[in-house]
């Protein structure tokens, strides 16, 4: 008879099995948990995307797409909407906005359940009012909070190797990231909006000369804006532009780093709107490299030679060598006033007027059988 294997070895035999066989069981119940997950945060997604395409055709815009489709198992939930379109906002931007896109997918992955993303990758047509702005890109982002019911109070959008098309040729981005920042309870000098922009590597087209008298090459632009509060109530641009101005609204450019070419800037400023509703401001420019910049000015014709001469001399000047060394640095303040751009009381740039579109046309109490009746 076979010898029978000692007591101790067979109930370590039967402990190993019931830990294999809970192991199992514990994998198939979290896969099962997280199958069911996955399935709600899908349904949770299409719920929530049906809902805004609900709101947004309630007042007027048009959205389509082809047959949505559910993915991204294991690690995420997705909702892929292939062409996709977004036409609307006549009532806020004269002509309106259209927006088409090869195809949008929603993102929602563990462990940031409050946060979706949108991946916009390939070929757009953009159209703000009357502006064609065709584009590609090989990577897009748009990554938002999810709240319910509400406007998202920030947005971040990334892109890698973004593409616009241009009447006068091609401008391409290696890099570039847009971060933005609501508050619509903002009151006077609070910020309602704040605007974070970061872009490397602008290659500008070839035309027109003046546009790339510093080069093509734009090697850095980064920006902070602040628009301040109280945001106005309302539906009319004019009229919500008035009450922001005179409820003491400012546009503020916290910071502005820029690198172009041989030049490179720094510069700060405040804008409001005047009584025409004109933009109307003042800052401070700190500029490097403004003989290489005033040469490229008179190269492209900008600037006749007497004049580039004495701006030559003036920068000569002026300019100081900063503390922490480098090259001279020229520091001077910039002034906006009835459209007219000055550097240092030095008239540089007349800007074209803002045409704003008229408020609506009362009703007529003799067309309108609510209103009373005029003596």
């Amino acid at each position: 008879m076979p010898a029978k294997p000692p007591a101790g070895r067979s109930r370590a035999g039967r402990l190993v099995l019931r830990i294999l066989l809970g192991t199992a069981l514990a994998i198939a119940l979290l896969a099962a948990g997280h199958a069911l997950v996955w399935r709600w945060m899908g349904s949770q997604m299409q719920s929530g995307f049906d809902d805004w395409v609900a709101s947004r055709r309630a007042i007027g815009w048009k959205v389509t797409h082809g047959p949505p489709e559910r993915g991204g198992w294991p690690f995420a939930a997705t909702l892929t909407l292939p062409q996709f379109r977004l036409e609307g906002g006549g009532n806020t931007l004269p002509g309106g906005l259209d927006w088409q896109a090869e195809q949008l997918m929603l993102r929602v992955a563990l462990p940031r359940l409050d946060r979706l993303v949108v991946e916009a990758p390939g070929r757009h047509r953009l159209r703000l009012g009357w502006l064609e702005l065709p584009f590609a890109t090989d990577r897009l982002t748009i990554a938002v909070p999810l709240e319910r019911n509400v406007l998202p109070r920030e947005a971040e959008m990334q892109a890698e190797r973004l593409r616009i098309a241009t009447p006068t040729g091609s401008v391409e981005l290696r890099e570039g990231r847009l971060g933005i920042e609501t508050r619509l309870t903002a009151t006077e000098g609070e910020p309602a909006v704040q605007l974070s922009l970061n872009a490397e590597d602008i290659t500008l087209p070839p035309a027109p000369p003046a546009l790339v008298a510093l080069g093509r090459q734009i090697g850095r632009l980064v920006a902070e804006v602040a628009l301040t509060g109280p945001v106005p109530p309302g539906r009319g641009v004019t009229a919500k532009a008035e009450a922001w101005r005179d409820g003491g609204g400012t546009l503020e450019l916290k910071s502005l780093d820029l690198a172009w070419g041989p030049a490179s800037a720094l510069a700060t400023a405040t804008v409001t709107l005047d009584d025409t509703l004109q933009p109307m401001g003042a800052g401070t420019l700190k500029l490097r490299g403004a003989t290489a910049l005033l040469d490229a000015a008179q190269a492209a014709g900008l600037l006749p030679p007497r004049a580039a001469l004495g701006a030559r001399a003036a920068v000569r000047m002026m300019s100081r060598t900063p503390p922490e060394g480098g090259p001279p640095q020229l520091e001077v303040p910039l002034t906006l006033e009835e459209r007219t751009l000055s550097l240092s009381r030095f008239p540089i740039l007349r800007m074209p007027a803002l045409a704003w579109p008229a408020p609506p046309a009362m009703p007529d109490a003799a067309q309108d059988p609510s209103l009373p009746a005029r003596d």
